[in-house]
Order: C-alpha cells, then structure tokens, then sequence
C-alpha cells in the first residue's frame, strides 16, 4: 500500500468557494468539504466589486480547519476567469478588484476596435470576443479611471492574487492568464505588441508560469499565523474550466465537454490552437489547459439564467427550491418559447423572468407567464445552445464525437442532462460532479510526482467517480424546435 498524499484545494466559483480536502492512495482519491462560505459581490456607488479580502479570510479559515483535520501537504486555487487585481509598488491592493458583471465594460469594444479591427484582434488572441474579457476591463481603466492604471505595478490574476498573499510570489498561471485576450496563444506569453496598440501598460504584467509548476512555499508570516508548516502552494490549473476539463473520465483522442455551472463551457481539447475565418465566425475561443493543450470552447451563459431567476422568486417571497423548480419546468409545455441565453440583456443581476418575458414578446413569440412555463423557456434554450455549439465544434474541427461529457455541478440537474441528449441527439455521460475540484487535485499531485501525466490524471478520475448516461428520448422533437431557436440567435 501507497503512502497517502493529502491535498488542499480551494475551488472558487461565481456564488460560492469550498475548501476540499483529499487523500490519495493506490490509485483513488476521496474527498471532504470542509469549508464552505458565499462569496457575495458587493456593490459600492455603482461599482461591483468582489470582497476580496474576505474571500482570503476563507482561505485561511479552510487552511486552519484543514490542519485541525490532519494537515496536508500542498495547496491549489482555482477560479473563474477574466478578472484581476491592480498591485501598488508596495503590494498593496490599489482597490478591489471588480466583478466581470459590472457596467463599466460597455462600451468598451468598440474603442479596441477603434484602434484594432475585431477580426484581427482575434487573430492575434485566439480568444472570444466578449465584453468581460480582461483586455476590455483594462481599457475601462485607461478610459476612466487612468490615475489608477498609472499607480499600478503588477496586475495579478484573482487565483494568482490569493498566491501571492499566501507565498508572496507574483506569478501569472497560463490557464488563468489565457482568459484575459492580452496572451499571444502560439507563446504563451503576454502580447506586448497588442497592448502598447491599445496604449495599456506592458510593464505591470507578471511572468508567465506553467500549471503544475509551484508558486512558492507558504510564507514564514502565514506559517507563524496558522501554525502551519512551509508546503508548497502548486500552480494547478486556475482557471476553473481547465481544472474541470482534467477531471473528465475518459481515454479518447477526440471529446466534446460541458463544464456546466454558472457558466457553460461547451468545447473540446486540442493539440493546437485553430485561429481562422471559421473560428472567428463562431467566436470561439482558444484557451489553454493544463499540458499545453489547447480548450477550444464556446463561453454559454448557463445555470446563471436559472440561478438568478430563483433569487429574483425568493425576493418576491416565493422560496422555491432547485428541484421544485425542476419539476415546474417538467410539467410546462415543451418548445412553446425561447430566448438566446448569451443575449446582453441577460448578462446583469436582477429580475431576469421579466427579462424573460419581454424578450419573448419583443421577438413575438408567447410570452411565458407561470413560473414553470418560464423555467421550461430557460432549460430548452440552454440546451438547445448547446446543440448550436455543437455543430459549430464539429463543423470547425471537422471532426465527429460519439458522446458528450458533462462535468460539474450542473450534472446534478438530471432535466438539463436530458434536454442535452434530446437536443443534440448524443449520448450524454454526466460526471463527476466535483470536476473542478478533482483538477485541482489531480493537478497537485503530478506537481508531487504522485502521478506521471494528465492521461493517468483521468485514469484517477475514472477509477473512483462513477457516472451516468443519459440517451435521446426526444430527439426528433428537439431537431424541430431547433430549426425555430436559430432564429433567435443573435
């Protein structure tokens, strides 16, 4: 028998962080939460913010309890992507970092276009135009808040920011960095060129390090504080897709994924970038993952729509719960109305069954009145954008896939998983659940030397999460709805 390694990971997501601990030993690796917390945007006159402050607060807190429940012996964090915080030349936070959410992106685009054409900024970043992306979020700064870009010295990623609070080492992972369209893809490096373009500063940008490599050790001031000893703080892969994408349980050259959570993340994993006409049609991006490879995906707006839908009841004091709302759905009728999940006006907080409706009936279609009704509207509509980036996958590869993995917390949702297979008419195998985290995991343990590579990665992951498939019941019916959603696409 294996000496058991036991590992920390801290997987962030849009609404909630957990601390996970996990022990691995002869080929298998189990898991324990053993810290949860919110992580609550704040909204300060007009700016949204996340607390980022309190979220390392978590940190130490899942450190602490982690050393109460045996120690460990390294640590991962992984998050969501694009945002980032602005360091003085002390270290200090110059503010804090503000949510991919907040308004002040609009607009935005369309300066960088100004200046760089949308087509050949693609072609220099490989990465989907959207209004998040960090490159947008830096040029808000250059417009509106200059003063501050000046006073930065290092820009840090948000899962690169915990790091350095933990080890004091200013590092930039490649997964997470790749989310920021400011990356040249074939280099792997941060595109100077195209940012002096744009007249952003290239000097605040930190050096580029692999996933897998290591941060640094924790720093003798958060040993002293916790009472813990010196283990290294690994580089997983930071960027929440790439750590789910390692964990999906398969040997195939050739996969298409689901990373379904809060956002959809529907794609594949390639050797190599594919930057063309095509996938600029598409708006596809190339992100990397851990190895190098290449996550060619499209970004959905995914149980988002669902989640803030469920918000907006219990505000108006209907306390309904996931599966209620399941069931709702279930029971309304099928392929009556929909509505593009990537459409703008869903992207923000607030009462989105109105945004809803009125989408509905400004595209003269019916407008969705109950709650179930309005629910059945979201589910298809999710799935069925699916399918559109399914065909767009396929039509831009060229290549042919058998099945679909869903991987995370979405997979919990059993309707979704159904709608998927009716929709795209493939065999859907949903699992595991905690993808996320078991990346981060799985990533940890090749930096120790516990496991050679990514394939034995997911040979980890397939001996010891079970999954489900899920086949096409109603395939025929969805290929008819589907001729209908296209014309709802923007």
């Amino acid at each position: 028998m294996l000496q058991t390694k036991r590992i920390l990971a801290f997987d962030f997501g849009a609404s909630s962080g957990r601390a996970i601990l996990a022990a691995y030993q002869d080929g298998r690796i189990t898991m324990r939460e053993i810290h949860r917390f919110t992580n609550d945007p704040v909204s300060v006159r007009g700016t949204l913010h996340w607390d980022a402050l309190r979220l390392f607060f978590e940190i130490k807190q899942g450190i602490t309890k982690a050393l109460h429940a045996g120690g460990f012996d390294s640590i991962g964090i992984d998050t969501w992507g694009v945002d980032f915080a602005l360091l003085d030349q002390d270290g200090a936070l110059l503010s804090n970092p503000v949510h991919y959410r907040d308004s002040r992106t609009e607009g935005m685009m369309e300066k960088v276009f100004e200046l760089i054409p949308k087509e050949a900024l693609y072609r220099a970043t490989g990465t989907e135009i959207m209004r998040i992306n960090t490159l947008f979020q830096l040029m808000a700064l250059k417009e509106k808040q200059p003063e501050l870009l000046a006073r930065a010295d290092c820009l840090l990623m948000i899962p690169d920011l915990f790091a350095y609070w933990l080890t004091g080492e200013k590092r930039a992972e490649l997964t997470e960095a790749s989310t920021t369209q400011c990356l040249d893809p074939l280099t792997h490096d941060w595109n100077t060129k195209l940012l002096s373009k744009l007249g952003l500063p290239t000097d605040i940008f930190p050096p580029v390090i692999r996933s897998g490599e290591v941060y640094g050790m924790l720093s003798n001031e958060i040993c002293e504080e916790l009472g813990c000893p010196p283990v290294p703080v690994v580089a997983v892969a930071t960027h929440d897709t790439a750590s789910a994408i390692m964990a999906i349980p398969t040997d195939a050259k050739d996969f298409i994924y689901i990373s379904c959570g809060t956002w959809s993340l529907f794609g594949t994993e390639l050797a190599e970038p594919i930057i063309n006409g095509a996938s600029a049609r598409e708006n596809l991006t190339n992100e990397t993952g851990f190895g190098g490879k290449t996550c060619f995906l499209k970004n959905i707006i995914g149980l988002w729509l669902i989640q803030e839908s469920r918000r907006q009841w219990i505000r108006e004091g209907n306390e309904l719960s996931y599966a209620e709302l399941e069931k709702l759905a279930l029971e309304a009728k099928p392929l009556v109305s929909f509505i593009d999940p990537d459409d703008p006006v869903f992207e923000a907080p607030g009462n989105l069954p109105k945004r809803v409706q009125d989408f509905c009936r400004k595209t003269g279609q019916p407008v969705p009145e109950t709650v179930g009704e309005i629910m059945r509207c979201i589910y298809q509509s999710i799935a069925l954008k699916y399918r559109y980036a399914f065909d767009a996958i396929g039509r831009v590869t060229g290549r042919h896939y058998d099945a679909i993995h869903m991987i995370g917390g979405g997979t919990k949702d059993r309707l979704l998983c159904q709608m998927t297979a009716d929709a795209c008419d493939c065999k859907v195998i949903a699992g595991p659940i905690e993808a996320t985290a078991t990346g981060n995991i799985a990533a940890q343990l090749i930096a120790l030397g516990e496991l050679p590579d990514l394939k034995a990665a997911r040979a980890m992951v397939t001996a010891s999460e079970p999954c489900k498939e899920f086949l096409p019941e109603q395939a025929e019916l969805y290929a008819k709805g589907y001729e209908v959603f296209q014309s709802y696409i923007n």
